[in-house]
């Protein structure tokens, strides 16, 4: 087991990472994860109230609640995306999962992007996970967990631009740089929750680049597809970034 902190009112580790989010989770012993896409987005407000009936229909606290997918209609700029997430974590603060303060701890994970087609017109959820108890077949045998969405930006102080690799760059050897930086990512992430690629039941790229000449050399080829490669036409959720990937291991995925 990780030395990773648990968040025991929801059954899961995760990995600390900033306020508005987790870098990953994955299921304690005793639970696995569920994931729940909706069959159309919803605002914001409205998924909040979704989420909370559909866990109570389920027997679940809120605090099951351990990752979410979100959409937004533009990339922001930095301020806009602090904003954004100043006002994000204060349902999971009512749900008892974030606290807040000078050292914040947020145990979920989440992608946030940007679709290049059929925008939303504000931000909408289109997918969460949750924990339920472990069944005696199926994913509880294997272990499930989510990892947060992550693009080409190292981790530290300044602003985006100034972590941004390669910015303003997608040219073929750019984009090699950038999905690189991030797949390498995606498995550090994964061997902090116990994981490998082995164990990714989907993976995931964000991107409106080209990168059909990297899959092969920089995904298929160390087993980071085993399962396919699913593409979103996405932006990352802030200017400047090209490329964002996350992997899923949910013992099951529904849509509601």
């Amino acid at each position: 087991m990780s030395g990773l902190p648990v968040f025991e009112a929801g059954g899961y580790r995760y990995i600390e990472a900033v306020f508005q989010y987790s870098g990953g989770v994955a299921a304690q012993p005793g639970f696995e994860i569920e994931r729940a896409r909706f069959m159309k987005p919803l605002p914001l407000h409205d998924a909040y109230g979704a989420v909370e009936a559909y866990l109570k229909g389920l027997g679940r606290p809120t605090a099951a609640f351990a990752a979410c997918e979100l959409r937004s209609p533009e990339p922001f700029t930095d301020q806009g995306f602090y904003d954004f997430n100043q006002v994000y974590v204060t349902t999971l603060e009512r749900w008892g999962i974030y606290k807040g303060g000078p050292e914040p701890v947020n145990p979920v994970a989440r992608t946030n992007v940007c679709p290049m087609y059929d925008k939303p017109a504000e931000p909408v959820m289109h997918a969460f996970s949750y924990t339920v108890p472990a069944q005696r077949s199926g994913g509880a045998a294997r272990g499930s967990f989510i990892t947060s969405g992550g693009g080409e930006a190292r981790s530290g102080s300044g602003t985006y631009r100034e972590r941004i690799v390669r910015p303003d760059d997608t040219s073929p050897e750019g984009l090699r740089e950038k999905v690189s930086f991030v797949v390498a990512e995606m498995e550090c992430r994964l061997g902090l929750l116990g994981f490998s690629w082995t164990d990714a039941v989907t993976t995931q790229a964000y991107t409106v680049q080209n990168i059909g000449h990297l899959v092969g050399e920089l995904m298929a080829a160390r087993g980071a597809c085993a399962g396919g490669l699913e593409w979103h036409y996405a932006r990352p959720p802030v200017i400047g970034l090209e490329y964002e990937m996350d992997v899923r291991g949910a013992a099951r995925e529904l849509v509601i």
